[in-house]
């Protein structure tokens, strides 16, 4: 009996892949799965527009020759080229831009948000939305608007110094409109938010085809983050409501809505997609590439691999940590993986912390590691201490790495680990002690553990499969076979792999 053919370069469209902050200039689990896909499919045309911070970043992976093109679109580098509209031109963009400014701010006017959002589109490509913005008229405009009495913001009395913090902040935040979008193919964005926004005008202008793989709650990281910003509540009301309304917007328009765990789907589901427009794909690990990780190190250690971030959670760690090392003397917390740019102040403020809590010497940041697989084998236990996360790579890895691990139940964490780990609340340091001494403390358990997490991997996330649901879904939406149409499931009772025969940064 044969297999089906194998499929050729027609077979498949172009992609378009939209990134934000990831792939291909950043590591990270996103980008670890962003370049799985793309050597996953070596006969698909790939480009990718990425939303990056200045301009100025380095590629950070090698692209296969089908990696056709890299479109960086910077979000703090020099503004774009432009002039400013005039006369009659101004007072229309002034027309559009306050029904935009209230769709955010008002509840009763997001029906506006579409109509004024593709029109300022229409202002960047032809080069005089961030001119305008640049200018008195549009932080004079919100600083009158919000306001108003009706509106939230007013109760705060914001001024127009909070005006021109705002202002500069959107003109930074819309600067992925000006993208030069694809009218053919296909647009896939790896999150929601800033890096959508191309998909949404390719949509919008060519009808496009936009697929959405949301790994976290795009939405929810930034109600979570800007929470320590140090703007004033009238600003990250601004802010949120354009983050709220891309979500939306991104929802509506999606062709299809791929999350890597159930808990993101309840999430997409509540922000209004349609059941029978979401498939559940979760991430995968080829375990040949992680195999056991063989023998445990001597001295008691819990290791740690990712970003250096505030999401990561790891003062809850370094807590959890302390309170371990007053039962174990002697026990080790090895932190691996790089500290992205900005980030510097927050690793202080955690090394910091373990000094405070006389951990210091025992607690090594060892920065970024040539071979992920040294910081799980580094470990008796891995830990993972995030307070938000979709379907963790790092989790996967060290599980088909055959380690027991320690995590937080935040995001696709309690359906990726089962019961071949234990999974702890977020932000609570004694539980995480508590679990971690318990392993430490049982070897047999660990054992046990371990071989229980790798065989999970195997049956359940290997890479094949996502690779196998990913070119389905492309050739879906390309319309190159008919659309398979999924049974209406209950979010809890999605298959493991919903496009995968046999069967996620």
């Amino acid at each position: 009996m044969h297999g089906p053919p194998a499929a050729r370069a027609s077979d498949i469209p172009s992609v378009t892949l939209l990134t934000e902050g990831t792939y291909p200039h950043s590591h990270g689990g996103v980008s670890v799965w962003c370049d799985q896909l793309v050597q996953g499919m070596p006969d698909v045309d790939f480009r990718v527009i990425a939303v990056t911070g200045t301009g100025r970043e380095q590629l950070a992976w090698e692209l296969p020759r089908h990696v056709r093109e890299v479109d960086a679109l910077p979000l703090w580098g020099p503004p774009p080229a432009g002039r400013a509209p005039r006369g009659r031109a101004l007072r229309e963009f002034l027309t559009c831009y306050e029904q935009f400014l209230l769709a955010l701010l008002d509840p009763d006017e997001e029906q506006h948000f579409a109509r004024t959002f593709y029109r300022l589109a229409d202002h960047a490509t032809e080069g005089t939305l961030f001119p305008a913005l640049r200018g008195e008229a549009a932080a004079r405009l919100l600083a009158r608007l919000w306001n108003r009495p009706r509106l939230a913001t007013a109760a705060a009395r914001p001024t127009l110094y909070d005006a021109l913090t705002a202002t500069d902040l959107l003109e930074h935040a819309l600067r992925p409109l000006a993208a030069r979008v694809p009218a053919e193919g296909i647009t896939h964005a790896v999150s929601g938010g800033l890096a959508a926004v191309p998909g949404l005008v390719a949509h919008h202008r060519y009808g496009t085809p936009f697929l959405l793989t949301e790994h976290g709650i795009y939405l929810r990281e930034r109600y979570l983050g800007f929470r320590s910003e140090p703007y004033r509540w009238p600003v990250k009301a601004l802010m949120l409501g354009l983050f709220r309304m891309l979500a939306v917007e991104s929802y509506r328009c999606a062709a299809l809505v791929t999350p890597g765990n159930r808990y993101n789907r309840r999430w997409e589901e509540h922000g209004g997609t349609p059941p029978d427009r979401i498939r559940t794909v979760y991430n995968g690990v080829d375990p040949a590439a992680f195999p056991p990780a063989g023998p445990e190190p001597e001295t008691p250690t819990l290791s740690w691999a990712g970003r250096v971030d505030p999401i990561k959670g790891l003062e809850t760690l370094i807590r959890a940590f302390a309170l371990v090392h007053q039962e174990i003397p002697e026990a080790r917390l090895r932190l691996f993986g790089g500290t992205p740019r900005g980030g510097e102040g927050y690793r202080t403020a955690c090394e910091k912390l373990a000094a405070d809590l006389g951990v210091g010497d025992s607690v090594t940041f060892e920065g970024r590691v040539d071979d992920i697989r040294d910081a799980y084998a580094a470990g008796n236990v891995v830990m993972l201490s995030s307070i938000s996360e979709g379907f963790p790579f790092t989790l996967i890895e060290a599980m088909s790495c055959g380690r027991a691990t320690v995590s937080t139940d935040v995001g696709g964490v309690r359906e990726a680990v089962g019961d071949s780990g234990l999974v702890v609340p977020p932000r609570d340091p004694e539980s995480m002690a508590e679990a971690a001494l318990q392993l430490l403390g049982d070897p047999e358990t660990r054992a046990k553990m371990g071989e229980s997490a790798r065989l999970r991997v195997v049956e359940q996330f290997t890479l094949r499969q996502t690779i196998s649901a990913f070119r389905d879904i492309y050739r879906d939406l390309g319309g190159l076979r008919p659309v398979q149409q999924l049974p209406r499931q209950r979010p809890e009772s999605v298959p493991v792999m919903a496009m995968a025969a046999g069967g996620a940064g």
